[in-house]
């Protein structure tokens, strides 16, 4: 397919989602690449790739001093826009990672201006999808707990929310953009709940955001999956979109102290922590 004009290298825009997990980063990206001039898709490596090199190129490395701060900035700018080069036919990129909320200055310094869009969700629903997704395998273990066969509901709760834990991590993450100095015209809250509920309204406080022209989206008809990835990871099911956008009542899975532990958890939703008068949809 041919390159269009959006997609030369000058013109790209490079977005980044970031966030919670379970809390609709995936259906967000599958939504997106309904927009032929965008393209989205679940976690990717980048963040970690960017990682390592910024550690080599740190005192990590013998030769850093011969390694100006000009050439860093080079360097990681070109790992994103040679990460996604294969994509000519996108105008505009969206990376995902949990990672992006915790270096919200770095892509402000790599893209001056940067929109940062982070999906959150109420806690303790976020560490009841999780159980429910481990509660689907009886007779397998995840990676997400290190292949551990004696777990837990309680001790899997621990490990999700340790500050080095897949939602503990995140969740302070996103909690340091929210209330860091590049939240306000770089930053928005995209609520899982508001995005189930009313798809169109929240999608197009999103195009708003991004001051991108809006495209009709199919709700009812969302197609993405990563069943590769979610197998080698021990969870099936980690990524899965449903075709059509709604919201589901259920009952929680957690034990309800747990659950309850967890239930007033939403930084966000309160106007008063709202410093930087972040969007919040």
């Amino acid at each position: 397919m041919p390159a269009t004009p959006d997609a030369s290298p000058a013109t790209r825009k490079y977005h980044f989602i970031s966030g919670l997990p379970r809390s609709g980063t995936t259906l967000l990206a599958a939504i997106l690449n309904q927009n032929p001039r965008f393209r989205a898709g679940m976690t990717s490596p980048l963040a970690d790739i960017m990682g390592l090199v910024m550690a080599e190129a740190s005192s990590k490395n013998d030769f850093s001093f011969d390694v100006s701060d000009e050439q860093r900035v080079a360097l990681l700018r070109g790992l994103v826009e040679n990460f996604y080069s294969v994509q000519n036919d996108a105008g505009v990129v969206f990376d995902t990672s949990r990672l992006w909320c915790s270096r919200m200055q770095l892509l402000n310094t790599l893209f001056p201006g940067v929109k940062v869009i982070a999906c959150v969700r109420q806690l303790a629903w976020v560490l009841d999808s999780m159980e429910r997704l481990v509660q689907r395998q009886p007779v397998s273990v995840s990676k997400v707990f290190r292949f551990d066969t004696n777990t837990t509901v309680y001790s899997r709760v621990e490990a999700l929310t340790d500050p080095r834990g897949m939602v503990g991590f995140a969740y302070q993450a996103t909690k340091e953009a929210f209330y860091g100095q590049f939240a306000q015209k770089h930053l928005l809250m995209l609520t899982y709940e508001s995005l189930v509920a009313d798809p169109a309204a929240a999608m197009r406080a999103v195009y708003r955001f991004l001051d991108e022209p809006w495209f009709e989206h199919d709700f009812d008809h969302i197609q993405y999956n990563a069943d590769e990835f979610d197998a080698r990871v021990g969870m099936p099911g980690l990524h899965s979109v449903r075709p059509k956008v709604q919201s589901i009542e259920r009952q929680p899975v957690l034990p309800r102290e747990v659950f309850g532990r967890f239930a007033n958890e939403a930084f966000w939703a309160d106007p008063k922590n709202n410093v930087n008068q972040v969007p919040i949809v």
